[in-house]
């Protein structure tokens, strides 16, 4: 049980921590109802921020379920690599079933994970003394 909680540690709490991944964005899956944006972290484990705007969602009813469905979907992901995530909800969202969502998020989980493997492999203590890199 203590393996799929969802503490504070996983989620992205301050708006500096969304502005790093806004900022540096080095992984995007796009999908017809969500993007995620993700940068690695040195952290050991991946954290997740939401971002659902009243203009795709238009009620806090459909706003509250989609992301209640992406984290328990981020909960059940526990091999996922030290990144941050930021997922953000396109128009459509609150048409789809449950079900349906659920999929489109393990689908977009899986290629998120596969593009991080796929990463020019960066030492992070270099590239933080160092700025900005080449890659």
């Amino acid at each position: 049980m203590k393996a799929l909680s969802f503490p504070k540690s996983h989620r992205l709490l301050r708006p500096a921590d969304y502005g790093k991944v806004f900022n540096d964005v080095q992984l995007k899956v796009p999908h017809k109802n969500f993007l995620i944006l993700a940068t690695p972290n040195n952290l050991g484990h991946a954290r997740v921020g939401l971002v659902f705007a009243k203009k795709n969602l238009k009620l806090s009813v459909q706003r509250n379920r989609i992301k209640r469905q992406v984290r328990e979907s981020f909960r059940h992901q526990p091999d996922l690599p030290g990144m941050d995530i930021i997922v953000l909800g396109r128009q459509g969202l609150a048409d789809l079933d449950n079900r349906t969502i659920r999929t489109s998020l393990n689908g977009l989980w899986q290629r998120l994970a596969k593009k991080y493997h796929q990463l020019p492999s960066s030492q992070p203590a270099e590239s933080s003394s160092a700025g900005r890199g080449t890659g």
